[in-house]
């Protein structure tokens, strides 16, 4: 019995603390070459806005004489012409960007919602074939489309007020795109069928349960709509002529080309893209979150 015993003892596997080879995971290593490419990367990207950073400082006089990249002391007297101006129109056409990002985002990122979640989950006569519309539609660059967007409203006499800016912009096949497949990937189908099966409507489960699985894709078609529309220039400049409806793009475009009986106001349009900046700054640093919870999300599925 002694025997067996001391066999059984001498048979029996090593705990990790007595076994002298001890297995450690090692974590991949990004080399230098991959950091500097990033780092060249990010000062490609913020360059330009350290430009204005430092150009919105300078007078109007400085800014041609002085060093690019030397700041100067009078950003708040630039900020204040630049609000005077014609009884601070530029805040107008602030206001008039943010209701055309903020509503037009808002309302595209409802019908890309809906139209992504059925295109998903719903089976239906011509499925492939609008879904390759929604491809083709993506590939159509939004400048060919301005101008007969705008003979198609010119005809029902909505040119030339806020709804010629905000109704092309709430259809985007590219967010509709991303909703889909982001619907296809986060809303289980066991998830719908157990709903259906304990007497959920499908417009209830639409709302109660795939949007809040959809909700970090929908940031993600949100942002891009936002920053689309922010960032819109032709469209506006098409279907807009009276300058208080102006957006940004549109109005310190104005500013820069006056005509030969104004100079042109540098200073005020340098300041005035600075300006614009700052709300977009804040929306991805407010929203960036969601983005992280995703990350997380799809970590935790793989």
């Amino acid at each position: 019995m002694s025997t067996l015993t001391s066999s059984r003892r001498a048979s029996a596997p090593r705990s990790s603390e007595q076994n002298p080879v001890v297995r450690h995971s090692r974590r991949p290593r990004i080399g230098w070459g991959g950091t500097i490419v990033l780092l060249i990367g990010a000062a490609y990207c913020l360059l330009p806005v350290a430009w204005v950073l430092v150009a919105s400082s300078k007078s109007a006089a400085e800014l041609f004489s002085t060093f690019t990249f030397a700041p100067s002391t009078h950003l708040v007297e630039n900020v204040q012409e630049l609000s005077a101006y014609r009884g601070g129109l530029f805040w107008r056409w602030m206001l008039n960007t943010g209701l055309y990002a903020g509503v037009g985002a808002l309302l595209s990122v409802i019908v890309s919602a809906m139209a992504g979640y059925g295109l998903a989950k719903y089976s239906f006569a011509g499925k492939k074939a609008v879904f390759n519309m929604l491809l083709a539609g993506v590939l159509v660059p939004a400048v060919v489309l301005a101008i007969p967007q705008y003979l198609l409203l010119a005809q029902l006499g909505m040119t030339n007020t806020y709804w010629s800016v905000l109704l092309p912009s709430i259809i985007s096949p590219y967010g509709i795109y991303l909703a889909r497949i982001y619907a296809a990937a986060s809303v289980p189908d066991d998830v719908i069928e157990a709903a259906r099966t304990d007497g959920a409507k499908d417009f209830r489960i639409f709302r109660t349960m795939a949007v809040p699985m959809m909700l970090p894709g929908l940031v993600t078609v949100f942002l891009f709509q936002f920053v689309g529309i922010w960032n819109n220039y032709m469209l506006p400049y098409i279907m807009l002529g009276d300058d208080k409806l102006f957006p940004l793009t549109v109005g310190l475009s104005g500013l820069l080309n006056q005509g030969a009986s104004q100079p042109a106001m540098y200073t005020s349009v340098i300041t005035g893209a600075l300006l614009s900046i700052l709300p977009l700054i804040a929306l991805f640093l407010t929203l960036q979150r969601y983005w992280q919870v995703d990350l997380a999300a799809g970590a935790v599925k793989s």
